[in-house]
């Protein structure tokens, strides 16, 4: 299991400090599980389709996958996959992450759990001078929804005021070639920036597990610089 608390890397990539951000926390990403000896595992699928297993040797899983990439035979990366677990971050990031559809999700639930004590995000666009107006803007919200709650209203109802910047907690299970199209899409300049940041950290851990699976996928500096 590995985790990494992003609040130094935040600060560099949003040019503020890092508790402008993050109410209490920093996004945190932590792999929960990852298949065992995976590029072993997708060499072995792999050379399945040619029959060509009496070229299995000690290293030969690199070259392997590097030309499947490069043929775009990508399905045998399928077989492997990997599971994190993303902290902190805001439901307007986890919505976007929801979207891609090949993956299996596990996220803080606003009907099951009370949210009258929300931790929140604040934009990393928004000027110094107004971090206490938003803060404001969140206790009204937070007085809103406990309002709902005093008058019997359900938490599954009384969470329609909750807002965006609300952090959640959320579990994702994806293959390997699922993992590379994300990270591809969610790494770009045109990303929202919380989804790049946790996007970039995810594929800095599956660099060190599978490094020919992520060969040809660049970590963007402009991110990674700290």
């Amino acid at each position: 299991m590995e985790s990494l608390c992003l609040s130094a890397f935040v600060a560099k990539v949003c040019n503020v400090n890092f508790w402008l951000i993050f109410m209490n926390n920093p996004i945190k990403v932590t792999l929960l599980a990852i298949t065992p000896e995976p590029q072993k595992l997708i060499e072995e699928a792999g050379r399945t389709c040619y029959l060509s297993f009496e070229k299995i040797g000690a290293n030969s899983a690199s070259d392997f996958i590097q030309r499947l990439i490069k043929m775009g035979h990508d399905s045998p990366l399928e077989h492997a996959c990997a599971t994190f677990r993303i902290e902190n971050c805001s439901r307007a990031m986890t919505h976007q992450l929801v979207r891609h559809r090949l993956m299996s999700v596990s996220q803080q639930s606003q009907r099951y759990v009370d949210e009258e004590n929300f931790h929140f995000v604040i934009p990393e666009t928004l000027p110094k001078e107004h971090i206490k107006e938003f803060q404001n803007d969140m206790e009204t919200i937070r007085l809103m929804y406990k309002k709902w709650r005093d008058k019997g209203l359900k938490r599954e109802d009384a969470r329609f005021v909750l807002p965006n910047a609300c952090t959640s907690e959320i579990v994702v299970t994806a293959n390997f070639r699922e993992w590379r199209h994300i990270i591809k899409l969610r790494t770009s300049q045109k990303a929202q920036w919380e989804i790049r940041i946790a996007c970039t950290e995810i594929l800095r851990i599956l660099k060190k597990h599978a490094p020919d699976c992520f060969c040809d996928v660049q970590i963007n500096q402009d991110i990674a610089a700290q």
